[in-house]
């Protein structure tokens, strides 16, 4: 009976904040996207599902949608094959010692501000005159260039600064997913005259199952829902709206146009494509959860 009161003064006041702070939010937003919401009128008028239609007749959404998915898509992919690679280096180092200042390292950008470092990325690396990449440019006899201004080397260069920003946290997972692999095996392997190489993308990786599945659904999901690093390097999207994506453009719909009800419209739909996704990542990444 004790244990029951325990679990319930546990998990009652969990429950309670999940849902004042996600579920409410979630429906309420599902609620308004039905009108032509703005707080500033006394009145909303009921639309049904014409928000909904109007997402299908925007250029915009649809650019933002292909934006999203492309860097979504882009930046897991490298993100996994860095940080997994990373790991993997930093596993086979003699020393604990030189294992966690690696790890320190490659941690510090996650613990940063991601407003603050994207605006040093844009002040100090991206800058026309005067910026780190331009001047590495003109080393090589190469004319500076408005980076903002361009299509598809802005949305080239949020992905770098989001693997920079980012890349520490998978590599601290895969280490601890590497470690926790039975040596046994990769013995067993080394016996048998696998080289290094072999026995880390067949042992190894098959083994880290549990960890790369997780990795990749979390790693997605964030991804899709990255906002501060376009807000900040492109917060209009750029040339042709080239870097908008749905985040930035719910923000834009919702506090720029303040056409809420349109916003949560939006913001459904990015919902349904994170939860699709994941649901696909997760058909794909069906595993046995044990060694034997």
């Amino acid at each position: 009976m004790k244990d029951k009161k325990f679990v319930s003064m546990v998990l009652v006041p969990s429950f309670a904040l999940l849902f004042l702070f996600v579920v409410f939010p979630l429906f309420y937003g599902l609620g308004i996207s039905f009108f032509d919401y703005n707080p500033a009128r006394d009145s909303n008028p009921f639309l049904g599902l014409d928000n909904y239609m109007k997402m299908f007749q925007d250029p915009i959404f649809k650019k933002a949608v292909v934006n999203t998915l492309v860097f979504g898509i882009i930046a897991v992919f490298l993100n996994i094959v860095i940080t997994l690679f990373l790991a993997q280096l930093i596993s086979v180092l003699p020393s604990k010692k030189w294992k966690t200042i690696f790890r320190t390292i490659l941690f510090i950008p996650c613990i940063a501000p991601m407003v603050g470092t994207a605006l040093v990325w844009k002040s100090g690396i991206i800058e026309t005159d005067g910026g780190l990449l331009n001047r590495l440019m003109g080393v090589f006899g190469m004319a500076p260039k408005n980076w903002t201004m361009t299509t598809g080397a802005l949305l080239a260069i949020i992905i770098a600064y989001t693997l920079w920003a980012d890349i520490g946290y998978n590599v601290v997972l895969f280490s601890a997913g590497l470690e926790g692999v039975p040596k046994e095996f990769d013995e067993a392997a080394a016996i048998d005259g696998a080289g290094p190489i072999c026995r880390f993308l067949k042992i190894r990786v098959p083994l880290m199952g549990r960890t790369f599945a997780f990795v990749a659904v979390m790693t997605m999901a964030n991804y899709f829902q990255m906002f501060a690093q376009f807000r900040v390097i492109a917060p209009k999207g750029g040339v042709d709206y080239s870097a908008m994506v749905l985040t930035n453009y719910i923000y834009r719909q919702s506090f720029t146009n303040y056409d809420m009800g349109y916003a949560s419209a939006i913001a459904m739909a990015l919902f349904v494509i994170v939860f699709a996704v994941a649901l696909i990542q997760n058909r794909m990444m069906r595993l046995d959860w044990s060694y034997e």
